[in-house]
């Protein structure tokens, strides 16, 4: 009974030991959030949004090699503004979202640089071609919500996004900006 009690103290602790180290998964809200893409076309600069978008976050900002990202969007839900662009925007040559509903991230490393500023490298995943990335994230915090920010260029061609005849260069750039803002609830302070 003794050695039985002994086991069973040494496992709550070790659990409780493991739990205060664990890190408290970050809440997306959604509605104060938003993705959206750059491309030229013709050179002229033309705006996009994706309107549906996930997250989990496991982060904690002192210790940031400890942290994973994971990110998915509904492909599907890629905006131009324009019906008519959009209803391209689904078909095989662009994102062939029958085929492949979501664009996924998932973090590999993530690097403190000092005063919320970090670099978080992943598995950036379109139309099953995958390419390791490094995204730059600027973190604020103010009353309880922290926003993470940043920007990073994308080759399309490399994900196979405007194939075919939209291969051109000349009519759509290949160099596309995928721009951030995340507001999190229960991010550690900075």
């Amino acid at each position: 009974m003794k050695k039985i009690l002994v086991m069973a103290m040494t496992s709550a602790a070790v659990a409780f030991s493991l739990g205060a180290f664990a890190q408290t998964p970050a809440k997306l809200l959604p509605a104060q959030s938003e993705i959206a893409f750059v491309s030229k076309q013709m050179g002229v600069p033309v705006d996009g949004v994706f309107k549906k978008f996930d997250a989990s976050i496991s982060f904690d900002p002192k210790k940031p090699e400890t942290g994973k990202v994971a990110f998915s969007i509904d492909t599907d839900s890629a905006s131009l503004g324009i019906a008519q662009t959009d209803a391209e925007l689904p078909k095989p040559e662009w994102f062939n979202t029958p085929k492949f509903p979501q664009a996924t991230f998932q973090s590999s490393a993530i690097k403190g640089l000092g005063g919320g500023k970090f670099e978080v490298a992943g598995k950036l995943t379109i139309k099953g071609n995958v390419r390791d990335i490094v995204v730059p994230v600027s973190v604020a915090q103010s009353a309880g919500t922290s926003v993470a920010s940043g920007a990073f260029t994308i080759k399309r061609l490399e994900f196979k996004i405007g194939e075919g005849d939209w291969a051109d260069t000349s009519m759509v750039a290949n160099d596309v900006q995928v721009r951030f803002k995340l507001a999190l609830t229960g991010l550690g302070p900075l």
